[in-house]
């Protein structure tokens, strides 16, 4: 993807923030491995995918944005929360370094990320099976579904 505002740059005061944002989501995922389900870490870790999201697309990072974006609405929108097991967390985990290979990759003068976006589907997809398997996509190609689609079922 290629920003078209010529005045785009990538200032250390985001890439500081996004950095910070991405660590408390790894912290609470820590937390979740010691302590199971807590719904304060949860919540935490909801707030701040949301916010990372928000600051992303702000500066045009459609991609991270999207990513983060997906991932909130798979954990919020099952209700209740997924049960937070190994295989879960193992996925948060997965994501939240896909992220930080977002943040790290994206050229800093043009906003350019030469990136595809077969892994993040392919961790979307997991994660949808994992909180959701009888909604889930049949097959093992990168999914064509809308999360928000899934979101509606759950309802």
């Amino acid at each position: 993807m290629l920003i078209d505002d010529k005045e785009w740059h990538l200032s250390s005061d985001f890439l500081l923030e996004a950095e910070a944002l991405l660590a408390k989501s790894v912290e609470c995922l820590n937390h979740l491995n010691l302590i199971r389900n807590d719904q304060d870490a949860i919540d935490c870790m909801l707030s701040t995918l949301l916010k990372l999201a928000e600051k992303t697309d702000a500066l045009a990072l459609c991609c991270t944005a999207e990513f983060s974006r997906q991932v909130h609405a798979l954990l919020d929108h099952s209700h209740p929360y997924p049960d937070m097991n190994e295989q879960l967390l193992g996925t948060l985990r997965d994501c939240f370094t896909l992220m930080a290979w977002h943040l790290e990759l994206v050229d800093p003068i043009t906003g350019q990320l030469n990136l595809d976006n077969n892994e993040q589907a392919t961790l979307i997809e997991s994660l949808a099976v994992q909180i959701d398997p009888q909604h889930a996509p049949l097959s093992c190609q990168p999914p064509s579904f809308n999360v928000f689609s899934i979101a509606k079922r759950n309802a």
